[in-house]
């Protein structure tokens, strides 16, 4: 991670994510304004309904959920979170997005915060919440047929972080994001397409690409760059409350355990998530039913 101090001189690692930890605690929940309209629009194109609130507790969570394509999640969850939850988590993202001082600005007044140990520590120990989705990049550009499935691998980073400071993981299933986009063609297919040869002789691809981590082609409304207006499903499940751990760093078995345990919990709310939907699927307007084909 690059930042520079006033004088435009790169700065060390450590006082680098000293800075980054000052200026994640000086930032202010969005409001007024900026946040109102965020939110107007959020519910006026994807009419998102949060479900399982009975489920949330008062004190700070660590929220952990399925990512969706493109990560676009954000655009639901913050506004929606903010305005109808009270809560403001803080989303933990690739240390890439904080590279630029400028693209950090606008994603820390978003809430938005790197995802380092030492950042989430500093972020908990002040008693903030924070949002994670641990499936990464690698889910956030997930092949239709993978949709709604997590893709976690062996990360246990949030387990230990979470129970080391004594925090409730709160799980939360999020159906809409994934189908903004249709896929034209699937990430992994690009290199052996005209595409992808196209972009090799550009230098944009090599034979060192990882065809796993491409994105695929989108296809949104109408065959446009815009997002399909799918309506939104967000699930609270049963909280895993970790406060008996504080202090202490779980056994690899414990770890499997709580990440099990949260997993479950995700794909119990994606499922229900996915009933209710097919359930409601008739009381969408024709408009949002022509445009989400």
């Amino acid at each position: 991670m690059a930042m520079f101090d006033k004088d435009n001189q790169p700065l060390g690692e450590t006082e680098a994510l000293e800075r980054h930890i000052q200026r994640a605690l000086a930032t202010d929940e969005p409001q007024g304004l900026h946040l109102e309209l965020s939110y107007r629009i959020i519910k006026a194109i994807f009419n998102p309904v949060v479900m399982g609130t009975e489920n949330l507790p008062e004190k700070p969570c660590l929220f952990v959920g399925n990512h969706s394509l493109f990560a676009l999640d954000g655009w639901v969850l913050g506004p929606v979170f903010m305005r109808e939850l009270n809560r403001f988590p803080r989303g933990l993202g690739d240390k890439f997005l904080f590279s630029n001082d400028k693209v950090s600005k606008v994603v820390m007044a978003a809430g938005g915060v790197m995802g380092h140990p030492e950042v989430c520590a500093a972020m908990m120990e002040d008693g903030q919440d924070l949002l994670v989705f641990p499936g990464g990049a690698h889910e956030a550009v997930k092949p239709t047929r993978d949709m709604y499935e997590l893709q976690w691998k062996e990360r246990y980073g949030f387990v230990k972080l979470a129970a080391r400071h004594g925090y409730t993981i709160m799980p939360v299933g999020l159906v809409g994001p994934d189908e903004f986009y249709g896929h034209l063609m699937e990430g992994e297919d690009i290199p052996d397409s005209r595409i992808g040869q196209l972009l090799q002789r550009l230098g944009v691809l090599n034979e060192d690409t990882r065809s796993d981590i491409l994105p695929p082609i989108p296809l949104g409304a109408l065959g446009s760059l815009f997002p399909k207006p799918q309506r939104c499903y967000i699930g609270l499940g049963e909280p895993v409350d970790l406060s008996h751990y504080k202090g202490k760093t779980p056994t690899k078995k414990q770890q499997q355990k709580i990440r099990d345990q949260v997993a479950e919990q995700i794909e119990i709310q994606l499922a229900e998530l996915l009933f209710t939907r097919a359930q409601n699927r008739g009381r969408d307007g024709f408009l949002r039913r022509l445009l989400t084909i």
